[in-house]
């Protein structure tokens, strides 16, 4: 079953059955009461369930022919000056027949419209107000100009606990039938940091492979390196064996296929977990800057990778002289 098909499965079907958004669920629902909507903005992380609550919204508005009532713009449409004057003007400026006198329009991702139209959009979201609310769907509220902001009610959206994921992701795992271990259930919210779309590819991808699923599997299946790798080898180097962590970077490099960017954003992460004095937290952080600036820049991955390995050995030599 494909991704889209999963994600169209276990989609919330009601605003009441989203997870993690409590207060902005009890805003919505007050609207649903009061079958009236505002213009709304939607703003925050990907995969937090932005488009999945503007949907439920105008199900729980409408019933189950929302749909009727309802149109989505995302960003593989036109988003042009040209298709708000012609396509939204056009679904705008007629009645929805029914109890409820207005049509819901979204524009998912409406911070990737173009400036010019946005402008437009000003002077269409007020003529139309009594026949089409707006939802705007943004990761980045700031890439809305002003004047749109100003006209519509602000919703930010937050990224999922690692309870309310899991709670979630037992749904699948039990209707699903799959087997799955606590260390991998850490391992999906550790790859997805709360992205509950993410979460739900990376499981989906793991079941793929018809076995346990553990921390080892969701990390090859994701193409990241298992942390416990990354701190043995920042640990032999720190300990000034240099050709021995060099050796585990490249039998990481080979068996998780990952990319050098990534595993200088993991060592950056796994050297804030460590017990290192915040002191040398602070020099480090500014090499890995420098080696990430320098991958960035289309630098040699194993030169450069060879070179934070061999500042974290010499990290190792400082802090044993300092004892």
């Amino acid at each position: 079953m494909s991704y889209e098909m999963w994600a169209e499965k276990y989609r919330p079907k009601s605003l009441n059955q989203i997870i993690n958004q409590k207060e902005i669920v009890e805003r919505l629902n007050s609207f649903v009461k009061a079958r009236n909507v505002p213009h709304c903005i939607f703003a925050g992380p990907p995969g937090t369930g932005k488009t999945t609550a503007a949907l439920c919204l105008a199900r729980d508005l409408y019933g189950t022919a929302y749909r009727e009532h309802l149109m989505e713009l995302n960003a593989s449409d036109e988003r042009g000056i040209k298709m708000v004057r012609e396509n939204v003007k056009t679904f705008a400026r007629t009645r929805s027949i029914g109890e409820i006198s207005f049509k819901i329009l979204i524009l998912d991702e409406a911070d990737n419209m173009t400036s010019d139209a946005q402008q437009a959009l000003r002077r269409t979201m007020e003529r139309f107000t009594e026949t089409c609310r707006f939802i705007m769907i943004a990761n980045y509220s700031g890439k809305i100009i002003e004047p749109l902001q100003s006209r519509c009610a602000p919703f930010r959206f937050s990224y999922m606990s690692q309870k309310d994921q899991n709670s979630y992701l037992q749904r699948i795992i039990k209707k699903e039938n799959i087997k799955i271990l606590d260390e991998g259930l850490d391992a999906i919210f550790e790859v997805s940091g709360g992205d509950l779309r993410k979460a739900t590819n990376t499981i989906q991808a793991a079941a793929s492979m018809g076995k346990e699923i553990d921390a080892k599997t969701v990390y090859s299946v994701i193409g990241r390196a298992n942390p416990a790798d990354i701190n043995e080898m920042i640990k032999t180097a720190m300990k000034g064996d240099f050709l021995g962590a060099r050796k585990k970077l490249r039998e990481m490099i080979l068996k998780y296929g990952v990319a050098g960017s990534d595993i200088v954003k993991q060592i950056h992460t796994e050297i804030f977990r460590s017990m290192l004095p915040d002191s040398w937290k602070v020099t480090l952080s500014e090499a890995i800057g420098e080696i990430d600036f320098r991958l960035v820049q289309g630098a040699d991955e194993e030169v450069q990778l060879s070179a934070l390995l061999a500042r974290l050995t010499e990290a190792g030599h400082d802090l044993k002289r300092g004892a």
